[in-house]
């Protein structure tokens, strides 16, 4: 029989995954608190939020909120990290924490992603990728390149013009001199 406690710890869970874009599960097993401090503090700046609770009321809040339940996943000491914007952001700075020498036992096990489990490899991939403002900068750019290509040829036409135009003032002035 489930108790009070754990039914509102369920819930909690289920709101957060529920405004989550995404899940990373990330085993902590062997971290100090300092260490755990350190690597909540860079996740909350990139976007996200990291909850530490029974495995089991997670499984439970996954299946409430609609989303896979890695099984093999949620087994050991595990830090679940809800995504709210940036996704690639939010694994980076797990994936930037656990390469740092002294943070060796952070291990990033599984993600959720639309709906989809991703392995640790794909969700390594997603920190791989530029974050979004480099993304939009790049779709802008590319947007931008035909237009200033037209641009160029446009007032190369009005820029010969001038010229001429120029050209034969001053062949006038001479001829009137």
């Amino acid at each position: 029989m489930p108790n009070e406690k754990r039914m509102q710890q369920v819930a909690e869970y289920k709101e957060l995954l529920e405004r989550a874009e995404a899940v990373i599960i990330v085993e902590y097993r062997g971290l100090t608190v300092a260490q755990m401090t350190d690597v909540r503090s860079k996740v909350r700046e990139a976007g996200g939020e990291m909850k530490i609770g029974k495995n089991t009321l997670f499984r439970i809040a996954l299946e409430e909120a609609g989303l896979p339940v890695p099984q093999e996943h949620t087994l050991g000491a595990n830090a679940y990290t809800m995504v709210y914007d940036d996704v690639a952001a939010v694994a980076k700075a797990l994936r930037d924490f656990a390469k740092e020498k002294k943070n060796k036992d952070l291990l990033i096990k599984a993600g959720i992603l639309g709906g989809k489990v991703l392995e640790s490899e794909q969700v390594l991939a997603l920190a791989d990728l530029p974050s979004r403002e480099q993304l939009l900068g790049q779709v802008v750019g590319t947007m931008a390149g035909p237009i200033r290509g037209l641009v160029t040829v446009l007032s190369g036409n009005v820029r010969g013009l001038v010229t001429a135009l120029s050209q034969i003032k001053e062949q006038k002035e001479k001829d009137a001199a």
